[in-house]
């Protein structure tokens, strides 16, 4: 398995654990406040290992083309 594949299967693997999060928090919105905001915290730091990722696979191919264009 290719360091491609590795991150792309990770990816998904955390994009599935966001959405779950995030109708976590939904749900548990009108019954547990403290509980919802706890969910939807985590999934803010999925979403955020997610962005690192994508940076990983698309940004760096960008940042390449910007510097050598510069």
């Amino acid at each position: 398995m290719s360091n491609s594949e590795k991150i792309f299967k990770k990816r998904r693997k955390l994009k599935k654990k966001y959405i779950q999060l995030i109708e976590d928090a939904y749900n548990l919105r009108q019954t547990d406040h403290a509980l919802s905001d706890f969910s939807e915290y985590k999934a803010n730091k999925v979403l955020y290992k997610i962005n690192k990722l994508e940076f990983v696979v698309n940004g760096s191919d960008t940042h390449a083309n910007t510097r050598i264009n510069s």
